[in-house]
């Protein structure tokens, strides 16, 4: 893995991404990702949360399509399967997953649009650095790449962990009934069942090591930048999530660790 590609501009702005990380690892142990649960109204308009996921995740895949587009590799092989993953994976994150959002109509209170600017610049970062380097910079992805046991194991622990994540949402989406989401009745409950039997934060979990494998799958610094930029905002969001149930519920499973299943 190349720490530098001798593109001046890709690495300047790989640079600022991780510069990007650096700060996001330290405020956010110090502010709570302003969403969900932990939302408040530092950031300025509220928006419906469907709207919100989708303006904050959409950038990743049109920068990622127009930088595609423009790579001389475009055409060959590995780069247009790691397309069709990423097309797949943003599918589900940037319009599936807003829309499957139970929020009742002309809900506002759980999502800023300051949240949304900032994003833009995560999911701008994150779409151009992988792009980039997989339409035109990474030299090693010619056909052998999809036999390399790089790719294998890291493409196989991506889908293994992106199906996971698609169980844990299903399970937190279904914690409140339609009827009670529609009557904006504010019910939380102790998710259950899959990998929320050995950890609080099934969701981050699985998604960081989705990220973990996709990072294998490209073996580039674009995908380590994501995932420590991922780890970032969510390992102290995790910590926050599971004292706030811990406080809530006088009953919650003592067993259940905080991120990763018998760890930590």
């Amino acid at each position: 893995m190349a720490w530098h590609t001798g593109d001046r501009v890709y690495d300047t702005i790989l640079a600022i991404g991780f510069l990007f990380v650096g700060i996001t690892s330290i405020a956010a142990w110090f502010v709570d990702s302003p969403y969900g649960r932990f939302s408040n109204t530092k950031l300025g308009l509220r928006i419906n949360p469907r709207l919100g996921w989708f303006l904050m995740e959409i950038p990743s895949p049109i920068v990622f399509v127009l930088v595609f587009l423009q790579g001389r590799n475009r055409g060959e092989l590995v780069p247009l399967v790691f397309l069709c993953v990423w097309l797949i994976h943003y599918g589900n994150r940037a319009i599936f997953f807003p829309l499957s959002i139970r929020a009742p109509k002309g809900h506002r209170q759980s999502f800023g649009i300051g949240l949304v600017l900032i994003g833009w610049l995560a999911t701008s970062l994150h779409g151009y650095l992988h792009s980039a380097y997989i339409s035109d910079l990474g030299a090693q992805y010619t056909d052998a790449w999809l036999t390399d046991p790089r790719f294998l194991i890291g493409i196989s622990i991506y889908y293994v962990f992106f199906a996971l994540n698609l169980q844990t949402e299903h399970i937190t989406r279904n914690l409140r009934s339609k009827a009670e989401v529609e009557a904006g009745e504010k019910v939380y409950r102790i998710p259950r069942g899959g990998l929320f039997r050995y950890v609080t934060n099934a969701p981050y979990f699985t998604e960081l090591m989705a990220w973990l494998g996709f990072a294998i799958a490209t073996w580039s610094l674009a995908g380590v930048f994501i995932l420590t930029l991922s780890a970032a905002n969510l390992v102290p969001r995790a910590f926050a999530t599971h004292r706030w149930y811990r406080e809530r519920f006088e009953d919650y499973p003592k067993d259940r660790k905080i991120l990763i299943p018998f760890v930590l």
